[in-house]
């Protein structure tokens, strides 16, 4: 490959002297900002206490903890355990699905291209924010202090959770609808609600039916979670084997999650696909 003439060279840096002469300030500012993450990343280790004894002696408890796990035993509990277990999927399923079922009409009112004004829209997509902004976790101790221990509160802080992200997620969908076949409808003569019965749901059915199936994959790890705090489910039966020190019975119950939410994971993902299949045949 030729090189450049000197003259051809010199043209080029007067021509563009802000590719080939960067002010030191610009040189400076890669290193400098790699600099301040390594100070902030050194310093957030030092607030946490972090240092590599505790971790080898941590790792060395892990071992420990796993030797007594094996082999993993339910004893005589496994009719409790599978009990537990069905009753964290059924917290998962009605959770999610009375969180959806709410979005729904209120994501109507979140989209753009139904709602076009903002003194609805807004304070609706705002409330919607606030409500997903808290965790599942803080919604199960305040339904459990609410309507006391059990699935109940589990249901009820996952629809709650799920209600904000199903919200946002719904009228997305509405706003991203092709717009042809409602104004199809409104050329025909049809009412707002026929356009939104005939033109947009249609559309936006599969897409909901398939985050409905991936969020009631996701709330069953959820529901476990909050069984620990008293939300009723497998998380409970966990929380108090691990306080008694049953090694053993603990290994099988996270066995049994894991087990649980991979076949939920398959079920949903082929549900999923059919869905979007359908769809494109649609």
């Amino acid at each position: 490959m030729s090189e450049l003439p000197t003259s051809d060279l010199r043209a080029l840096k007067a021509r563009y002297p802000a590719v080939f002469d960067r002010p030191a300030s610009s040189r400076l500012g890669v290193p400098t900002l790699i600099l301040a993450a390594l100070a902030l990343f050194i310093f957030g280790l030092n607030e946490l206490e972090f240092s590599p004894q505790r971790m080898w002696a941590g790792l060395n408890q892990l071992g420990w903890f796993v030797l007594l796990m094996i082999p993993p035993d339910p004893g005589a509990s496994l009719p409790t355990y599978l009990a537990a277990m069905g009753e964290t999927l059924s917290i998962a399923v009605l959770g999610t699905t009375l969180a959806a079922a709410m979005a729904l009409p209120v994501s109507l009112l979140a989209a753009r291209n139904i709602v076009p004004t903002n003194l609805v829209r807004f304070p609706v997509r705002r409330f919607l924010d606030s409500i997903r902004g808290v965790d599942t976790l803080i919604w199960a101790l305040v339904w459990i202090n609410v309507v006391g221990l059990g699935p109940f509160a589990g249901v009820l802080a996952i629809a709650v959770s799920d209600f904000g992200s199903f919200g946002k997620l719904f009228s997305e969908a509405f706003e991203t609808a092709d717009q042809k076949q409602v104004e199809g409808i409104r050329a025909a003569g049809g009412t707002p609600l026929h356009e939104i019965r005939f033109g947009l749901l249609p559309q936006v059915l599969p897409v909901i039916a398939g985050q409905l199936l991936y969020f009631i994959e996701s709330n069953t790890r959820s529901a476990t979670i909050i069984g620990i705090v008293g939300a009723g489910g497998i998380g409970l039966q966990l929380a108090e084997q691990i306080r008694v020190l049953e090694w053993q019975k603990v290994s099988f119950l996270i066995l049994m999650i894991m087990v649980a939410v991979a076949a939920i994971d398959a079920i949903s993902s082929r549900l999923r696909f059919a869905i979007i299949g359908r769809r494109a045949v649609v």
